[in-house]
């Protein structure tokens, strides 16, 4: 196992200037909801719930980066609208020898979302190393799609790295990343919603924290990769397993491990998340670090994505 630390303290967001229902991920994202509101209500709402969780994660002592709304110019005019910028863990991600990593996209407005000159300059201006950009598969790819952290759940330690196979993980693109990375394991597998339908992003049903991990292991249908999931995540965890209905109506799966700059260890979830776990639950979340709790009502139901996928961490070291 390589020396290094599966969490971190340094998490970049987006600020959700185009925030609305994205009909093109509407199609496979079971999760998204439809409000009875204007866009713009929506997009003040979810303005004030995006920095009331950045002011709640500054106040612990975790530095949040901000990327914001981009300034069009001659070289680079403005795109259409972006309306799930506020995620953008699905599109790049960062590895603790300062590699920035982008990854192909599924939704055509999705790929508007890349920027990673933009993020590259904001992580050196607060000091952060970055060595090399890559990007996996082609940058016009068009039909192999792997959605990063969150199609991908990696054990920075251990060098293994869990997914979900669905449109938006593939098996092709999912080995290029593996052998791109030199990691020791890829363990994909497949999974059902109780729909019937593949969960869209592995990072709704499964997290792994330093030394624990929340997941569900109700929507791997398939009882030998079942077992091979448990298996592996049980030499390095306390596993704490989640319900279909915690999974799919509070979004119990999609939370993150998080450290303040002192060090201490914290556990960033939505307020819907937070009531979906049973007291037992959170009496074991709580030995391994404080809860941080957050209102995302409307982020959670528009978006169809929660406080993870709103995280990109940064593992590159500082100057």
């Amino acid at each position: 196992m390589l020396d290094v630390s599966r969490t971190t303290d340094t998490i970049l967001m987006v600020r959700p200037y185009d925030f609305g229902f994205n009909e093109e991920t509407g199609l496979d994202n079971e999760f998204q909801k439809r409000l009875d509101m204007s866009e713009q209500e929506i997009n003040q709402k979810a303005n004030a719930e995006f920095q009331v969780m950045v002011d709640t994660l500054r106040a612990q002592g975790v530095t949040v980066l901000i990327l914001e709304k981009p300034e069009p110019t001659h070289a680079k005019p403005a795109c259409g609208k972006v309306p799930d910028a506020i995620f953008p863990n699905n599109w790049f991600s960062t590895e603790h020898d300062g590699t920035l990593i982008t990854y192909p996209m599924a939704a055509t407005n999705r790929r508007h979302e890349r920027r990673p000159e933009d993020v590259e300059k904001l992580l050196r201006a607060n000091g952060y190393k970055i060595r090399n950009v890559i990007n996996v598969g082609r940058l016009d790819e068009t039909n192999r799609f792997l959605e990063g952290t969150g199609s991908m759940i990696i054990d920075h330690r251990a060098e293994v790295v869990y997914a979900a196979r669905s449109n938006r993980c593939d098996d092709q693109q999912f080995d290029n990343f593996i052998r791109l990375r030199f990691y020791e394991q890829g363990i994909m597998f497949n999974t059902k919603s109780t729909r019937g339908t593949p969960i869209y992003h592995t990072n709704v049903m499964m997290s792994i924290g330093d030394k624990f991990a929340v997941v569900c292991l109700d929507c791997i249908y398939d009882e030998a990769e079942k077992n091979r999931v448990k298996s592996s995540l049980e030499k390095f965890f306390e596993i704490i397993e989640i319900s279909m209905d915690q999974m799919e109506t509070s979004f119990c799966g999609n939370i993150l491990q998080v450290n303040s700059a002192g060090g201490t260890p914290l556990i960033v979830m939505s307020k819907s998340a937070f009531e979906g776990f049973i007291p037992d639950q959170i009496k074991q979340l709580e030995t391994h670090g404080k809860i941080l709790p957050v209102d995302l009502t409307i982020i959670e139901s528009v978006g169809g994505g929660s406080a993870r996928c709103m995280m990109a961490e940064i593992f590159s070291e500082k100057k």
